[in-house]
């Protein structure tokens, strides 16, 4: 039987059995060549290739691999066949062995029950575990921080360092064969003699649980970007998304499958069976649509497009078999191993076509004016004519765990979640690769676990929204100018995110409902106003779990956790109304809004007028939901004197009270601030500025005097009692002091727009 097999490039692969060979495979000519014969009392169990250069160094190929075997030893073996060192690690057969992230260590497990660290050449470091039952299988976490293990029917993950906590939880009925950690989404795969395969999260938390297969599950494996896996039992391979439904089902007639490993770039696997084959299998089929456009990968070089509006069909062919491709905003992405394509809808016939610098890429991000290649040295963005555009880095960066979720890009600005830092994004400008701003990442109090930009707008107004692992909804502005910028929560229980691509409209799948967020900025213009600009429905059609795809147009995609799709439509008038204001059509707005009479789009459109300071399409939309306080506000706002009090009057509105009272000092008003301050009952703030700027003392002190009157209480405050002492309060005097104020304001007002006349 063949025990193990492991891929050094994507055309080559390793494989290991019990006739004591190990065999070299080139997957392309179909040719195996004999590379070493082992001792006849060595029966390898687990072979694990040294991996690629992660970080400074580039190697395009793994040089050497770890192998393990029933004689209670492991070898360091080289890609050419030589046996570099032979190591006593176990009594009993050594089961299991796997290389960190980064190359630096090596763990192994045995019949024993132990669960031990060596170094990259062989020497003993620690052990990590001992317990009473053989250890079937082992997995790194993401970070090469934690080490997964099998007890019996229990899973272990153990910290590295000595004294943290260990996490332990029954995971089967029967025992476990195998296990697999992935770096990139952080989820944890295991299978055993019960037949059920399940897939935890890294709290140990179940998502997902099959149902039994007809034999145990022998063999199970991530690829390496965490969208799908594969599993190996009883004549039977499993092809699966990192969800946990199955997409396709193959019932070879290999016996046992006892190791699956995937090649480099994700498109093919490898499986070693019982019966002393080795399998290939290759990743077919994937699917991408957009708009009217449905394309599929039908062989390894060959796409098909189907236009499904006139039926149309265009065949796609390539060079190199197709590693990832993307469609979104008129244009297909598509790598394969050496080159990137992309093609425009409008016209199939001439792609442009540019040579990669590194090999694989691992992913492909989409915005209207360029994209982003991301691959194991480093993240490039491009435009759709194949010029780069910009090559962002920040410290620490390990490109080779990113997904969609923890990178988010838009026309002006790239965000990247960190992994040294989960509680960090750092914000990049697109054009020019360099951190935006002044230079500091945004930093949140909790880790985040999901990050979206919104595609449409101002770059000054560009938003972003992320999801943090309470599953709380925040948003907050990109651009942030030395002042704290405020993040905002907007949802709780949210599972899933996504920004419509023509507007700025957020949606999202939260405990037992579907929301759309017509107008999200909202929270920063009247915050009482935001439960009034949402839709929401009734999610329990999606099923728990269930993810966005995408929300394109007024059209949204969603994924329910048994892998079938379920498409939504919202109203498209959100969607023009955001067209309208966006271009300052603010009659057409109002117009809208009196044909649909809907007082969801008129709380939009108040929400959109007071944040673009036009107060007459603000007044009509606060009326017509009923919100009369405000209008009166408003109609306060639009009688004084000078354009400054208004815009600081729109600030209080919004409820920002500091950047009010900056904009009045620096225009001169003094007592104007003086005034909003008292009005604000900041009577401490109000009396510092007064003495400040020494005027109007007596004034702060006779409207606190008026205050304590009406309430009947006592002036306590030392400051106010020194001020006060021997100071007689006259209001005739303070109100004539006050008109002064206002006729002054007035002058200078008329003074300003006879000079801009």
């Amino acid at each position: 039987l063949v025990s193990c097999v492991g891929w050094t490039t994507a055309d080559e692969l390793f494989s290991c059995s019990d006739d004591h060979q190990i065999l070299r495979w080139n997957p392309v000519t179909s040719e195996a060549t004999r590379v070493v014969k082992l001792p006849d009392d060595v029966y390898p169990l687990d072979l694990h290739c040294f991996p690629r250069g992660i970080g400074g160094k580039k190697q395009t190929q793994a040089e050497s691999f770890v192998l393990t075997s029933s004689d209670g030893k492991f070898h360091l073996i080289s890609k050419l066949g030589r046996v570099e060192k032979s190591v006593e690690a176990h009594c009993g057969a050594v089961l299991a062995g796997r290389w960190n992230y980064e190359g630096t260590a090596l763990v192994t497990v045995g019949e024993d029950g132990q669960v031990k660290i060596w170094s990259k050449s062989g020497m003993l470091r620690s052990t990590l575990a001992q317990q009473g039952t053989p250890v079937y299988s082992v997995s790194w976490g993401p970070d090469s921080d934690k080490v997964l293990f099998t007890s019996g029917k229990q899973l272990v993950i153990k910290p590295l360092q000595p004294n943290a906590k260990v996490l332990q939880w029954k995971a089967h009925d029967g025992l476990i064969l195998k296990t697999d950690w992935n770096s990139v989404n952080d989820l944890i795969l295991s299978a055993g003699e019960d037949c059920r395969y399940k897939v935890w999260d890294s709290f140990g938390r179940g998502l997902f649980s099959s149902q039994p297969h007809e034999c145990p599950i022998t063999s199970i494996a991530w690829a390496l970007d965490g969208e799908l896996f594969a599993l190996g039992s009883f004549n039977t391979l499993r092809l699966c998304d990192k969800t946990g439904w199955s997409y396709a089902l193959e019932k070879p007639n290999t016996g046992s499958i006892f190791a699956l490993s995937w090649s480099i770039d994700g498109t093919q696997l490898a499986g070693a069976c019982g019966n002393g084959q080795v399998i290939f299998a290759h990743v077919v089929e994937q699917h991408w649509e957009w708009k009217n456009l449905e394309i599929t990968l039908i062989k390894r070089r060959t796409m098909k497009v189907h236009n499904v509006i006139d039926d149309a069909v265009d065949l796609l062919e390539f060079r190199d078999r197709v590693i990832k491709a993307s469609l979104n905003y008129g244009y297909l992405v598509v790598s394969t191993s050496l080159q990137c394509y992309v093609f425009s809808t409008k016209n199939w016939n001439t792609p442009l076509i540019f040579d990669l610098k590194e090999g694989t890429v691992s992913l492909i991000l989409q915005a209207e004016r360029h994209f982003l290649l991301v691959d194991g040295g480093g993240l490039y963005l491009y435009s759709y004519e194949g010029r780069l555009i910009s090559s962002p880095k920040y410290p620490g960066m390990r490109t080779d765990i990113l997904n969609a979720k923890t990178v988010s890009l838009s026309n002006d600005t790239l965000a990247v979640k960190d992994k040294a830092d989960e509680k960090v994004i750092y914000i990049f400008e697109a054009l020019s690769g360099k951190p935006l701003g002044d230079g500091k990442p945004l930093t949140h109090k909790t880790e985040i676990v999901e990050i979206a930009l919104d595609q449409k707008g101002l770059t000054s107004e560009r938003k972003i929204a992320f999801i943090d692992k309470n599953r709380d909804l925040f948003i907050t502005s990109v651009k942030r100018f030395g002042k704290e910028q405020k993040i905002v929560k907007i949802g709780t229980m949210v599972q899933s995110l996504a920004w419509n691509d023509t507007s700025n409209i957020l949606c999202g799948i939260q405990d037992s409902k579907f929301t759309v967020w017509y107008y999200p900025n909202t929270v920063y213009v009247d915050r009482d106003l935001l439960p009034k600009t949402l839709y929401e429905k009734d999610a329990s059609e999606f099923s728990k779990n269930a993810q966005l795809v995408s929300f394109v147009g007024n059209l949204i995609t969603i994924r329910r956790a048994d892998g079938s799709l379920v498409h939504l439509h919202i109203s498209p008038y959100p969607g023009i109304l955001h067209g309208h204001v966006g271009t300052s059509r603010w009659e057409d707005g109002l117009r809208l809004c009196r044909f649909v009479k809907d007082q969801t789009l008129w709380a939009c459109l108040a929400a959109m007028a007071v944040a673009n300071k036009d107060m007459t399409t603000a007044e009509i939309a606060y009326a017509a939901i009923g919100e009369i306080d405000k209008v009166q506000y408003i109609n306060s706002i639009k009688d004084l004197p000078s354009k400054e009090s208004r815009l600081a009057h729109m600030l209080l509105f919004s409820g920002n009270t500091q950047e009010a009272e900056t904009l009045l000092l620096q225009s001169g008003l003094v007592y104007q601030a003086i005034q909003v301050n008292i009005n604000l009952y900041n009577w401490e703030r109000a009396l510092e500025l007064a003495v400040k700027h020494r005027t109007h003392v007596d004034t702060v002190l006779a409207y606190r005097q008026k205050f304590l009157e009406d309430f009947g209480k006592k002036e306590t405050n030392q400051r106010f009692l020194q001020y006060a002492e021997g100071l007689e309060v006259d209001w005739n005097k303070i109100k004539a002091k006050i008109e002064l104020e206002i006729a002054k304001e007035r002058e200078r007002a008329a003074a300003s727009s006879a000079v801009r006349t």
